[in-house]
C-alpha cells in the first residue's frame, strides 16, 4: 500500500507545564524523527503564577512550540480566561485552540472530531461545559451521510462512562474515582462516531483499553475497531504515561479490508453492553466504572446497577496495544500485562451476557465472572439461574476464578432461601446445551426433607433406567467428568451431590420433572417450562421484586 501514515502525538493534561512538554517532544523527535501534530486533551493551561509566566513566553513569541499543537478548550472555570472565543483560533505560533466542538480534517484526510470541556450538569450551561445540543450539532452532519464509517480520532477531556466495560486493572482503581468518573454523553458520542482512537484525560491516570468492536458479530458487517487511551498529567510525580505516539493512515485512504481487520485481543463494545443493562434495570446513573476489586480479565463486564427501577440501589458488577495502522512508539509508563480472555461462542448464544440474544430484563445480579438471572418459565417465582458471563458449556470447563464466584452466588442464594424458610436444589444438564445454566430451585422446608428430595431423584432415575451416582462431598466434578462429557448433576442443600453420565438419550426436563413431582413441590403441571411462561410485563415485575428481596444477600451490590 502506498498511503503515507500520519505521525501523531497525543498528550494528557498539560496544566501549564509547556516547557516540560515541549522539551519532551523535542527529545522524542530527535530520536524518532519529526511528528506531524500534537493533540492535547484535558486542561492545557495552568492556574499558578509559574504556569501563567510560561504561557506568556509562548503567547508573545519569545518561545515557539516545536510541533503543530492542537488543544481543547477549558475544562474548568479557572482556565476560561485563556480562550478568547468558543469558535477556535490560533493562540500562539504553532498552538491552535480547536474550538467548542467540531471536526478538523487535515490535508492528509485525517478526520479528528472533538468536544471541549465537561458535560453540563445544569442549565444554563457554564462556558466550560458542553451540552446535548453541542453533541447533536457534531454528530448529525457526520452520521447523516450514507458513506459515514466513523472518524479517525476523537478528542474529549472527559472519559466516556462505561469504557472500562470488560477490561480493568487494579492500579486504575487506586487512581480513579470510579463512582464519579466519566460522562454518559461522551460514551454515546463515542458509540455513534466510532473513532479508531479516542483520547481523554482529567483523571490523572494512564489507561489503555483493549480495542473493541463497532459491530455485532454474525449480525452486522465487520467494521474497524476502536481504541480508548486515557493519558495522565504532564510531569506527574508517579511518572505515569502522558504522551502517546502512533502512526495512522487516514480511514478515507485505507483499503476497506485492511481497515476492518480485527486484532486478537478485540472485545465487545462497552457502551452497547452498558445500554443493555440500562434497558434491563431502568435509570442507571453510574454504569461500569467499578468499585474496588481485583484485576479481572478481558471479556468480563463491569456494571454499576445502582438507582434502578424503584429508586433504591440494586447491585453492581465489579469490577491497546496499537497494531496495524497504529504503532505505539512511546515508552513512558509501564507495560500492562494482557488480561485473560473469556471463551467466545462460535455463533449466537442466548446466555452470553454480551450477546444481543440475552433477555436482559431477566438479569438479577451481575458479578465479575458470573451473573444471576430469573429462570424463564420457572418452577417457582424464585427459580433462578447462575450463569458464567463468558462462554462456557459446563461446570467442568470453568476456570478457577469463575468457579470461585459461582460458589459465592450459591452461598448467597442458600442464605436468601433460608431466610424465606426454603432450601435450594441446584442442577445442571450438560447435554444438548451450549452455555452452562446452573438451575437453582427453592423448596419450602415444610414440603419435604433433603432426604426426600434425594430419594425422589434416585427413584425417578431408576424408573427411566438411569442410575445416579453419589459423589463424595469434596470430590471435584472434573475428576469424574472430563470436559466434553455429557452429564446430569444435582447438588442438595446438605452438600450431597448426585451424578449421571449420559450415554445415549436423556429426558431434557428430568430435573424439573423430579422437583415438580408430588414427592417434592407437587406441581406436576409445571414440569415443562414452556407451560409456565409469563408475559414480558409479568417477568419484569417478578424480576423487580426478586432484585429487591435478594439485594441484602447480593455480594455484588454496591455499598
Amino acid at each position: 500500500m502506498g498511503e503515507q501514515p500520519v505521525r501523531v502525538l497525543a498528550c494528557g493534561d498539560v496544566e501549564g507545564k509547556l516547557n516540560v512538554l515541549f522539551t519532551r517532544v523535542q527529545t522524542i523527535q530527535k530520536k524518532t524523527g519529526q511528528f506531524d501534530l500534537l493533540l492535547c486533551v484535558g486542561e492545557f493551561f495552568g492556574t499558578t503564577p509559574e504556569a501563567e509566566a510560561e504561557w506568556q513566553q509562548y503567547r508573545t513569541g519569545a518561545k515557539k512550540a516545536p510541533i503543530h499543537t492542537y488543544i481543547l478548550g477549558a475544562a474548568s472555570q479557572e482556565t476560561l480566561k485563556n480562550f478568547p472565543s468558543a469558535d477556535g483560533c490560533e493562540l500562539a505560533e504553532n498552538i491552535t485552540y480547536l474550538g467548542r466542538r467540531g471536526v478538523f480534517t487535515g490535508v492528509s484526510g485525517l478526520q479528528i472530531a472533538y468536544v471541549s470541556g465537561q458535560e453540563a450538569l445544569q442549565e444554563p450551561a457554564p462556558a466550560h461545559c458542553f451540552t446535548s445540543k453541542d453533541l447533536i450539532a457534531l454528530v448529525g452532519p457526520l452520521t447523516s451521510s450514507s458513506k459515514f464509517r466513523g472518524v479517525d480520532i476523537l478528542l474529549t477531556s472527559q472519559w466516556p462512562r462505561g469504557v472500562l466495560g470488560c477490561c480493568l486493572h487494579v492500579s486504575l482503581l487506586q487512581e480513579v474515582n470510579t463512582k464519579s468518573c466519566g460522562s454518559s454523553s461522551v460514551a454515546d458520542l463515542a458509540d455513534k462516531l466510532k473513532p479508531r482512537y479516542h483520547f481523554a484525560a482529567l483523571e490523572g491516570a494512564h489507561y489503555e483499553r483493549l480495542p473493541y468492536r463497532n459491530h455485532v458479530v454474525l449480525q452486522e458487517n465487520a467494521q474497524h475497531v476502536s481504541r480508548f487511551i486515557a493519558l495522565a498529567t504532564v510531569n506527574n510525580p508517579g511518572k505515569k504515561k502522558y504522551l502517546y505516539a502512533f502512526n495512522i493512515i487516514p480511514m478515507k485512504t485505507m483499503d476497506p479490508s485492511e481497515l476492518v481487520k480485527q486484532p486478537q485481543d478485540v472485545t465487545e463494545n462497552p457502551y452497547r453492553l452498558c445500554l443493555c443493562i440500562q434497558e434491563t434495570l431502568g435509570d442507571i446513573s453510574s454504569l461500569s466504572l467499578c468499585p474496588p476489586s481485583v484485576q479481572e480479565p478481558a471479556r468480563q463486564f463491569f456494571f454499576d446497577l445502582s438507582k434502578t427501577q424503584g429508586g433504591a440501589p440494586r447491585g453492581r458488577g465489579r469490577k491497546r496495544h496499537p497494531d496495524g495502522d497504529g504503532r505505539d512508539q512511546q515508552h513512558d509508563g509501564h507495560h500492562q500485562k494482557q488480561p485473560r480472555r473469556h471463551p467466545q461462542p462460535t455463533g449466537p448464544c442466548w446466555f452470553c451476557l454480551a450477546s444481543p440474544q440475552v433477555e436482559k430484563h431477566l438479569v438479577i445480579s451481575i458479578g465479575t465472572d458470573c451473573y444471576l438471572a430469573l429462570a424463564k418459565g420457572g418452577l417457582t417465582t424464585h427459580h433462578m439461574l447462575i450463569l458464567p458471563i463468558g462462554h462456557y458449556q459446563s461446570v467442568v470447563e470453568l476456570s478457577s476464578e469463575v468457579v470461585e464466584e459461582m460458589e459465592k452466588y450459591k452461598s448467597a442464594l442458600k442464605s436468601f432461601y433460608k431466610s424465606r424458610g426454603e432450601r435450594c436444589v441446584l442442577f445442571e444438564r450438560n447435554y444438548k446445551s451450549q452455555h452452562l445454566q446452573l438451575q437453582v430451585v427453592p423448596v419450602p422446608l415444610d414440603r419435604c426433607t433433603t432426604e426426600d428430595i434425594k430419594e425422589a431423584f434416585t427413584v425417578q432415575a431408576q424408573e427411566q433406567e438411569m442410575e445416579l451416582m453419589e459423589i463424595p462431598q469434596h470430590t471435584d466434578l472434573k475428576q469424574i467428568a472430563p470436559p466434553g462429557t455429557p452429564y446430569f448433576y444435582v447438588e442438595l442443600d446438605s452438600g450431597e451431590k448426585l451424578f449421571y453420565r449420559i450415554q445415549k438419550r436423556f429426558p431434557l426436563q428430568f430435573g424439573r420433572e423430579v422437583l415438580a413431582s408430588e414427592a417434592v413441590l407437587n406441581m406436576p403441571t409445571r414440569a415443562d417450562w414452556r407451560e409456565c411462561k409469563q408475559s414480558r410485563d409479568e417477568e419484569e415485575d417478578t424480576c423487580k421484586q426478586l432484585r429487591d428481596a435478594f439485594q441484602p444477600y447480593d455480594f455484588a451490590w454496591a455499598d
